[in-house]
């Protein structure tokens, strides 16, 4: 598989959005944990700089939007595969308007940009699992069969599978990609049951890491001409039995990150980035 996934990985721009001061005590939230603004906004420029000087990725940061909290979380507003970027419908309303700024970021960067305008369809990007050979596409609170199904139509190239997600936010609040054919999952049994779905409507076989904890299980994989595989993760003082789990990938470049403040509003590592793969011109 890791020979037909070659590409799998390949990033060279990554899009950003700082977090604004509304963020704090206006963003979503599944609990009623109080959010530090400021270590969330040192946190999150950590990231920012661990894709740009670390990586060396070409980085767009959008400035933040007082008006929309949860700004930060781009990946939602957007599905970029090769040159394609499909601009979603979030499942909650209040977050449709970030979808303006990235759109414009994604023209910039001469991607072929396509709408969702059914207003009867919502997509996360937080639900979308793309393994490098298909999607998967959690259906959740925020994401629905129509999002789906105009998901599929957008990138044709590739099967389409859905996966119910009856606990936690997104698909990817359990689950996440570690390298060409290798899920990162957790542990609880929704997760795994989400997996074994998965695993039944898929043609390819798939590794799995499984680790302890959910949250862990989201990571950012990519792999890079001058790094080899990277994987950006939680950090032991968060998950100390998951991030033991992430020392076995004895191959990549491991780089702990903390989310300890964001994933009190439902944040993780994927969500704060959407990863491009851009030809030599930009």
């Amino acid at each position: 598989m890791a020979g037909l996934m070659a590409g799998f990985g390949n990033f060279t721009h990554a899009v950003v959005r700082a977090i604004p001061a509304s963020f704090a005590k206006e963003a979503l939230r599944t609990n009623c944990l109080e959010v530090d603004l400021v270590k969330a906004q040192r946190e999150h420029e950590h990231y920012v700089g661990v894709l740009k000087h670390k990586l060396g990725l070409q980085v767009l940061e959008l400035p933040a939007d007082e008006s929309l909290p949860d700004c930060v979380f781009v990946e939602d507003a957007a599905v970029v595969c090769g040159d394609t970027a499909l601009i979603t419908r979030p499942g909650a309303a209040s977050r449709r308007n970030e979808t303006d700024a990235m759109k414009k970021a994604l023209t910039e960067l001469s991607l072929n940009v396509v709408e969702m305008d059914d207003e009867t369809a919502t997509l996360d990007g937080g639900d979308v699992l793309f393994t490098g050979r298909e999607f998967f596409v959690g259906l959740s609170k925020r994401t629905n069969q129509r999002g789906a199904e105009i998901l599929a139509d957008a990138f044709k190239d590739y099967a389409v599978s859905t996966v119910p997600v009856l606990d936690g936010l997104h698909l990817k609040s359990f689950c996440s990609m570690a390298g060409p054919g290798l899920i990162v999952i957790g542990s609880s049994e929704p997760a795994q049951r989400a997996l074994k779905i998965m695993q039944q409507m898929s043609d390819h076989r798939y590794d799995k890491l499984t680790v302890p904890d959910d949250l862990a299980a989201n990571c950012v994989y990519m792999n890079l001409p001058s790094k080899g595989h990277v994987l950006l993760h939680c950090t032991p003082e968060e998950y100390p039995e998951s991030a033991k789990v992430f020392e076995k990938l004895k191959d990549h470049m491991l780089i702990p990150v903390s989310n300890s403040e964001k994933v009190k509003v439902d944040g993780a590592l994927t969500c704060c980035s959407v990863l491009i793969n851009k030809r030599a011109e930009i």
